[in-house]
């Protein structure tokens, strides 16, 4: 019968798999250092190489930023959206009569993708963007927003002189999807019954409480009261409908402004703006480079010593 594993002997049995794995790096890393100096000359070579390849590439006209804007999507679906989305991510089914398509073709714009914007307080206002990708659509905490994307492509400095060139071509190749078409018809004839029928409550809950307050009041008590020289109409029962009149003006207000963005069956609701820090950073890009370069010289200084062996090994 097998012994069970407690939790002390997994954290035991994992900090000496963590010790074993620390001491095999520090080995490995001896060896890289004694190849460093005995083979300086070839490592020294790549490495320069490699720093000289990474300040190339971060030159100032190859610069690479990420640029972001919210898009408003009146009427259809996450999913309707991203299949509309999808030619642009994989570069292919574009109309050519598109005016995005040399944009895409030439590779000014590249590397497009869409991040879900989540409502933390499910209160109807973006609160952040996942870049990370961290939020599953049936998380209860943190809502994605159903009508807001945050969509997102990759764009050399050189280039920017196109942002807005790309901008309105990315905006009109949306919106000439039939199926975003139709959903936006849709949405739209709903969404002017809704605010048609938000102001006939608003005047039928107006006629009410004016009912209430003016005509059934008590009848030793005065319609209105004067303090401090002001005539003030009703009593202590507008406690009754103050609540339903702030709550109703505020969704008609909501409701007035949402069909006043819905223009198109897309919208941004702000412009494309580039990241300030660049994707390719000439500090970060350096390092890395440098550290491919040390560790490809010490792979070749490797072959090189073991060379002889190598060779015996081969004429077997």
């Amino acid at each position: 019968m097998e012994k069970e594993m407690n939790f002390l002997d997994l954290c035991v049995a994992c900090g000496r798999a963590i010790g074993r794995a620390c001491k095999a790096l520090g080995r490995l890393l001896a060896h890289m250092l004694r190849l460093t100096y005995r083979y300086w000359w070839i490592v020294l070579t790549l490495v320069v190489l490699a720093v000289a390849a990474a300040w190339y590439y971060t030159r100032q006209a190859n610069l690479t930023y990420r640029v972001n804007a919210v898009a408003m999507i009146n009427g259809a679906s996450l999913q309707q959206f991203e299949q509309a989305y999808m030619p642009l991510q994989s570069g292919k089914m574009i109309p050519e009569d598109a005016a995005i398509q040399p944009f895409v073709m030439n590779r000014t714009a590249y590397r497009f993708e869409t991040y879900h914007i989540i409502d933390c307080l499910d209160d109807g206002v973006a609160d952040l963007i996942d870049f990370k990708r961290r939020t599953s659509a049936s998380d209860t905490v943190n809502v994605v927003m159903q009508d807001r994307l945050c969509l997102q492509f990759r764009i050399k400095e050189r280039n920017l002189k196109f942002l807005p060139q790309i901008e309105q071509a990315i905006v009109d190749f949306l919106n000439a999807n039939t199926a975003l078409q139709s959903s936006y018809e849709t949405y739209l004839k709903n969404m002017n019954e809704q605010v048609n029928f938000n102001h006939t409550q608003a005047l039928k809950l107006d006629s009410l409480t004016t009912e209430y307050y003016f005509h059934n009041h008590p009848g030793n008590q005065p319609l209105g009261t004067v303090r401090e020289g002001f005539v003030f109409m009703g009593d202590w029962r507008v406690h009754l409908f103050l609540e339903d009149i702030y709550d109703h003006q505020e969704r008609m207000h909501k409701d007035d402004y949402r069909i006043q963005l819905a223009t198109a069956p897309v919208v941004l609701e702000n412009h494309f703006a580039a990241d300030p820090k660049p994707v390719n950073g000439r500090f970060k890009c350096l390092i890395l480079f440098f550290l491919f370069g040390w560790i490809f010289g010490c792979c070749l200084a490797e072959l090189i010593d073991q060379r002889k062996a190598i060779c015996a090994w081969l004429k077997k």
